[in-house]
């Protein structure tokens, strides 16, 4: 009797969903920021603790997000320090970056 080849498994990859312009990608290439009772930060690492939500590295992600869907998204009101520091990192972000 023939030996069968078991399938190779796919790694998940998990999904997530980018607040500004709805579009759903890989956890990776989205930036993570997250409510701290200090403020809003940027999540380098993706485990800080902290209600979470997720930005493509991409200008008009962050113009709209910061503006509308961020506020919403992490149930918080942004203060101009919060929205100086991640305007201050997005601009910090390398072009064409993926996260991760």
């Amino acid at each position: 009797m023939a030996k069968r080849k078991q399938p190779r498994r796919v790694k998940h990859v998990p999904q997530r969903t980018c607040v500004a312009c709805r579009e759903v990608q890989a956890k990776g290439t989205l930036v993570r920021l997250v409510r701290t009772p200090e403020g809003v930060f940027p999540d380098t690492t993706g485990k800080l603790a902290g209600r979470g939500a997720y930005l493509h590295a991409k200008r008009e992600c962050w113009e709209r997000g910061i503006t509308h869907a961020l506020p919403n998204a992490l149930r918080t009101q942004l203060t101009d320090e919060d929205r100086q520091r991640l305007t201050r990192y997005f601009e910090e972000l390398p072009a064409g970056i993926t996260m991760g």
